[in-house]
């Protein structure tokens, strides 16, 4: 399974801020829009990633506020970036790897989409699920006269 596989089944809306943006209407936003995540984007280009995580780690530093802080102060300005050919199962270990929970997907330069951690454990448990009803139809349809005796 592709990156290409999740982002077709969750959609590609995407939610971006600039890096000269104040903190706290990155906070609003990811409050309203109820996501994780914002990627900073500067004239078209990926410039850092915005997760609670960072705005968190923002407002200890700044003593339980955000202040006047912008985007920049707080982003992630090397985030760990796919393709939409990774693999599934790479992306899972960059991610277990970087403790990141939200990947930036790219096709060179542009902006694809953005998968979390919780849309690439969904999307195993749901290969997984598939695998199983696929085995057990199956096994329901093994012909008869291939089953050998049972000594019982």
């Amino acid at each position: 399974m592709k990156v290409s596989d999740i982002l077709r089944v969750k959609g590609n809306t995407l939610y971006t801020i600039t890096p000269e943006e104040p903190l706290a209407r990155a906070l609003d936003a990811m409050s309203e829009k109820d996501i994780g995540s914002l990627v900073v984007m500067d004239h078209g280009d990926l410039v850092g990633m915005l997760t609670f995580r960072e705005v968190i780690q923002q407002v200890v530093k700044n003593k339980g506020s955000v202040g006047t802080s912008t985007v920049r102060s707080a982003m992630d300005d090397a985030p760990l970036t796919c393709t939409m050919e990774t693999e599934l199962d790479e992306v899972r270990r960059m991610m277990l790897e970087r403790h990141a929970r939200y990947m930036p997907v790219m096709d060179k330069k542009m902006l694809m989409g953005v998968i979390s951690f919780y849309d690439v454990a969904k999307a195993v448990v749901d290969a997984q699920n598939f695998e199983n009803k696929m085995l057990k139809a199956y096994i329901r349809d093994w012909p008869e006269d291939d089953v050998p005796d049972s000594k019982f």
